[in-house]
């Protein structure tokens, strides 16, 4: 019998903390505060049924996609398969892959449909989906390794963008990667797209069969995740300046088309100290780097 969800209030007061097993949220909302509570309760209401519901398609949702795949039963393993649809012809890929995008996105709608709040985020372990009234703006901060934060960048996104959702991947995150990408940061219109989008483009940033990057079967790690038997990144050791400008030009590659034919609206892609950053255009979010990393802007 698994533990009972957990549901706080922050010590800040103004940050709903939520977690059940594998998924940790962070949210806030921002409005008149009878808004806000309203928004607050709807959240938490909504949460408590999520692991569940997720866990009776578990076994469907570790399975690889493909186009012909049939519709699961619950609309945010819904959400989840539209997200990876894209990739399933030419890329091994599950559902899963969306899951925290998904998740977020369903908790932020929730809470939208209960208030009316001027703006709200909600941060599913560094996958993030977002409301933005008329006006409003929020400013966002990249990090290179979630699990010690280390900002290489920032970008602000306003109320007339498009972009709606933010996520991040890489081989130091909370999840697997085929690739070696330290952060893939990716802007879409919501966020289970960025999700899966940011999965793919990091799995792209590699180097295969380079001698200095570890990698092993993640069945032999975790043997109930979906990667099965293929090798991710457990390490990655010294590249030279060229080997990194290589990897990184893979990714590019893959971020590029992605943007072209509107499964994305921008990307980031960062490692050892290289940032390339694409997508940019008045219309969309301004990204900045920090003077600490090399940076690379493609149109």
């Amino acid at each position: 019998m698994r533990e009972t969800p957990q549901i706080r209030l922050l010590p800040d007061g103004r940050r709903l903390h939520l977690q059940d097993g594998p998924i940790d949220i962070i949210l806030e909302a921002f409005g008149r505060v009878a808004e806000v509570e309203a928004a607050y309760l709807a959240a938490a209401q909504r949460f408590v049924t999520v692991l569940d519901e997720l866990c009776e398609e578990l076994t469907f949702l570790r399975q690889p996609t493909a186009p012909d795949s049939p519709p699961p039963r619950g609309v945010i393993a819904q959400r989840m398969l539209a997200a990876v649809l894209p990739y399933s012809r030419s890329n091994f890929i599950t559902p899963m892959a969306a899951v925290a995008g998904a998740v977020a996105e369903e908790i932020l709608g929730t809470m939208t449909s209960a208030a009316n709040l001027a703006k709200a985020y909600v941060n599913d372990g560094g996958d993030i989906a977002l409301h933005l009234s008329p006006g409003e703006h929020f400013v966002i901060g990249m990090v290179e390794q979630p699990r010690r934060p280390s900002l290489f960048g920032t970008m602000k996104l306003d109320s007339a963008q498009s972009v709606r959702g933010i996520a991040t991947s890489g081989w130091r995150g909370r999840s697997f990667s085929l690739g070696i990408a330290d952060a893939v940061t990716v802007l879409a219109d919501h966020a289970a797209q960025a999700d899966a989008a940011a999965t793919i483009i990091a799995n792209a940033v590699d180097l295969p069969g380079h001698p200095n990057i570890d990698r092993e079967r993640a069945c032999d790690i975790a043997p109930d995740n979906d990667l099965g038997p293929r090798f991710v990144t457990r390490n990655v050791g010294e590249l030279t300046n060229p080997e990194i400008s290589c990897a990184l030009g893979a990714g590019t590659e893959v971020a590029g088309s992605l943007i072209a034919s509107g499964l994305i609206r921008a990307a980031a892609l960062h490692l050892r100290g290289d940032t390339r950053i694409l997508g940019v255009q008045s219309s969309l979010p301004t990204i900045a780097v920090t003077a600490q990393t090399r940076s690379s802007v493609n149109a």
